[in-house]
């Protein structure tokens, strides 16, 4: 049986355009691993405190010392590592929010991302602990930002690719929902996309 995260991070939750691109990955998901569990988590409801100094703490303190807090922010991190780890698929839906990741899915990075259990330093160089998953991502945009004269003010995916990669989801591929603030591009920019998920070979 295949494990599939699927992480929602648009602040419209299931109505967004990364949310609704997303789903379509996870369908296209079942129908080629009809056995899969789909463990879905909803970063507009489940938050995910940023880190603060108390917070940081907890992953260094030994857990016998721990304040109320610092048991909260390992319990969450544990879980949510947990589910990454036991996960064989992730797919993450994203929107590009003034250029950048929401904040609630770089709150739960902060969380996954932990030396000696999602990477480590070896000969002072890291490595990602994280192997053998595939990462889909469902990036959505009023513009369009993967070709010229945008490309290069898009840091959703480089940043995801250079940080997943970091923690060892190095098999990531993309897809995109653009111009949905574009007049004449809008109307079809979702159905597109769905259609090349769907003509994709999972």
């Amino acid at each position: 049986m295949k494990k599939i995260l699927h992480i929602i991070s648009s602040i419209h939750g299931e109505i967004s355009s990364s949310s609704q691109l997303s789903d379509t990955i996870v369908e296209n998901l079942k129908n080629a691993y009809p056995d899969s569990q789909v463990n879905k988590l909803d970063l507009s409801e489940s938050h995910f405190p940023y880190l603060e100094a108390k917070h940081f703490e907890a992953f260094f303190t030994p857990a016998e010392h721990h304040t109320a807090i610092q048991r909260e922010v390992f319990g969450r991190s544990g879980q949510a590592i947990t589910e990454l780890k036991e996960a064989d698929f992730i797919v993450i839906g994203l929107p590009i929010y003034n250029l950048g990741i929401p904040a609630s899915l770089k709150g739960w990075i902060d969380y996954v991302a932990r030396v000696g259990e999602t990477f480590s330093y070896v000969d002072n160089a890291p490595i990602g602990l994280l192997t053998d998953k595939k990462v889909y991502l469902a990036i959505a945009s009023g513009g369009i930002y993967s070709e010229e004269p945008m490309k290069s003010y898009d840091f959703t995916e480089p940043y995801l690719r250079a940080m997943l990669g970091f923690i060892g989801l190095t098999d990531l591929t993309a897809f995109r929902v653009e111009g949905t603030a574009i007049p004449g591009v809008k109307e079809t920019a979702l159905s597109k996309a769905q259609e090349t998920v769907s003509e994709f070979t999972f």
